[in-house]
């Protein structure tokens, strides 16, 4: 049975050696032994672990739902696996139609075929604001839904121009926060202190509001709590969320 050391592990599955380590330090991911050299050794039953980690991962499960999913589904992989597949097609299915969309947009533009106006958004969701706003309203209260409303209301006022500005700037301090994630920066290091003043400014801006440094710890469990929050911010290094969260919270802490 081939062993693998957590670099070749790393090398071959994709994840960081830092994040093998972390998944380690948290029981989700254990070696099969520890050899004599103290290097960490990993073989076929933890490469299915670290699979479905990663499956789940892929889906927006929290870091500390997947252990517990895992020890409930036990060992019957063809339920987990046919589980994840369920929830994959549905992507693609909803992939499959953005698609189309934008095949027949260009088509248009080319010159090559004519779109009624409501075909211009088939296969967006509308409803998914919707279903964020609702949710915020139930875990953090109606105060929440004014919030809501002034930014609706202060948006809609400056326009669709000024609001991709704005979310050209956040995209850059995000990417950012990102760069030092990937450069292995401590989540606790002061030196982040000048780019999360820049994303808290920028949260401001989306607002409309200050965001003081208790509400902006309170975002930071927002993201941990709501699992699309784990598939937007992990696409940048598996991890990062996790990582976002703890520096943004130490941020907010320091006086």
């Amino acid at each position: 049975m081939s062993m693998y050391t957590v670099k070749q592990l790393a090398r071959l599955s994709g994840v960081s050696v830092r994040t093998l380590h972390h998944y380690d330090q948290i029981g989700l991911l254990r070696p099969a032994f520890i050899g004599e050299n103290r290097y960490r050794y990993y073989g076929r039953e933890e490469l299915l672990r670290l699979q479905d980690v990663l499956f789940h991962r892929e889906l927006g499960v929290p870091l500390q739902e997947i252990a517990r999913l895992l020890e409930t589904d036990g060992r019957d992989r063809v339920a987990i696996l046919s589980q994840h597949r369920k929830m994959l097609a549905e992507r693609i299915d909803s992939s499959r139609q953005l698609l189309l969309t934008i095949d027949r947009t260009i088509a248009e533009l080319s010159g090559d075929g004519t779109m009624k106006d409501k075909d211009l958004y088939h296969g967006f969701a509308p409803e998914k604001q919707a279903e964020y706003e609702e949710w915020l309203v139930e875990n953090y209260g109606d105060s929440v839904r004014q919030g809501i409303d002034a930014g609706k209301e202060h948006w809609g006022k400056a326009g669709p121009a000024a609001m991709q500005a704005a979310l050209a700037k956040g995209e850059t301090a995000e990417a950012e926060l990102a760069t030092r994630f990937l450069a292995g920066t401590e989540p606790e290091s002061t030196e982040l202190d000048p780019l999360f003043d820049r994303h808290r400014a920028w949260v401001t801006q989306m607002w409309d509001r200050e965001c003081a440094r208790e509400g902006y710890a309170g975002m930071a469990d927002m993201y941990l709590a709501h699992p699309d929050f784990r598939t937007h911010f992990d696409k940048r290094g598996v991890g990062f969320l996790d990582w976002l969260t703890t520096a943004m919270k130490a941020y907010a802490a320091r006086a």
